[in-house]
């Protein structure tokens, strides 16, 4: 291939996965670079969290049980210094507390060993396919709603306390129930329109990412609607 063809070709996503096992590390990076994906891997945490601090990733695929900083520790440092940064975490981790506390430390979703690579590839393409929403807004697109202020270039809420930064998910969350303000939104649309169709409407994430919002601005910002879903306070 000349190089004129690849500069004029599209730019393919990067991912970062991070995983100690060399046989689970190899399928995933050839899974990804055979759909069309830009890949870098780590066989550590710390060599892992090097890379994603010194790079721009669209993702970070990180294993949990690792040596050199295991996967909770490379995902609180990330959540601290570039907290925008999109994780999805596997992991042999299967119980409900595990994947609750791994969502709420600020992973955007969690895929349970063994894994078929369909599915990971389609919680590949959810979470990229969120940050390529979020990046369609400028850095001027600002919603209202109340006294709840969303900059969607800038990604951070106000509510009247100063600017918090969120996550992608959060956003895009944040602005489907904003353009429902006054009503609510069902869970399952907000699975649709945000994390995609490919997920199972019998998942949690939803309420770990209101769990998230609601600590960062205010207990009080989202209600629950009983049978009916989510909706912002008036």
């Amino acid at each position: 291939m000349s190089i004129s063809q690849v500069a004029t070709g599209p730019v393919p996503s990067r991912i970062l996965v991070v995983d100690d096992e060399p046989q689970i590390r190899d399928v995933v990076t050839r899974a990804l670079q055979a759909a069309g994906y830009g890949i870098d891997s780590a066989a550590d945490g710390e060599a892992g969290l090097a890379l994603a601090l010194s790079g721009d990733y669209q993702l970070v695929i990180l294993d949990v049980l690792m040596p050199a900083a295991n996967g909770r520790e490379v995902l609180r440092r990330l959540q601290r210094l570039r907290p925008d940064q999109p994780v999805l975490v596997l992991s042999c981790l299967s119980d409900v507390t595990a994947k609750v506390d791994l969502l709420d430390s600020g992973a955007n979703d969690y895929l349970t060993k063994p894994f078929s690579l369909d599915e990971l590839l389609a919680r590949v393409r959810v979470q990229l396919r969120a940050e390529q929403q979020t990046g369609e807004h400028p850095a001027a697109d600002i919603m209202r709603a109340g006294r709840l202020v969303l900059d969607l270039g800038r990604m951070q809420a106000d509510v009247g306390l100063g600017p918090v930064p969120l996550t992608r998910l959060e956003v895009l969350l944040l602005r489907e129930l904003m353009e429902h303000a006054g009503g609510s939104v069902a869970k399952g649309t907000l699975l649709a329109s945000v994390w995609g169709i490919e997920f199972d409407p019998g998942s949690n994430v939803v309420d770990v990412c209101v769990r998230r919002l609601r600590s960062k601005l205010g207990f009080d910002l989202i209600e629950t609607v009983r049978g009916a879903g989510y909706r912002l306070a008036s």
